[in-house]
């Protein structure tokens, strides 16, 4: 299996544990460390795995359901760390209330001797479209 197929079914695994809001998955998916980071959409940078654990267990206790199509997924490897960018297409439904978004995402690998955990997730709503830029 290549190294970008790998990172793809680390990436995968990720949002398997979102859809399914299992903590114990989420704790599989991420490098348990001081330099993990997280940020969430409308969210401070949340450092430290303490920190990113908390805000998993905080969304998945306020969310009934959570479904992801992504689009636009590119993987990149470059040593010890991949990256994978993609479009969340989001479905879902917190509090009684449905709602459907689309989210950028930059999620962070680093190898570890038992395959790929991530260390940063990065996601923002898309707000619009590209600037036009002067002629």
């Amino acid at each position: 299996m290549s190294e970008a197929h790998e990172v793809e079914e680390a990436n995968a695994r990720f949002y398997r544990a979102f859809e399914t809001l299992d903590l114990v998955q989420m704790d599989a998916v991420w490098a348990h460390a001081d330099h993990a980071k997280c940020v969430h959409p409308g969210w401070p940078l949340l450092t430290g795995w303490e920190a990113v654990r908390s805000s998993w267990e905080a969304i998945f206790e306020s969310t009934e359901e959570m479904r992801f199509t992504l689009g636009d997924v590119r993987v990149e490897v470059a040593g010890e760390f991949a990256w994978v960018t993609c479009t969340e297409n989001i479905l879902s439904e917190v509090h009684g209330r449905v709602s459907v978004t689309a989210v950028l995402a930059t999620n962070l690998f680093e190898r570890a001797p038992d395959g790929w955990r991530m260390v940063h997730h990065h996601a923002s709503h898309v707000l619009g479209s590209m600037p036009e830029t002067a002629a």
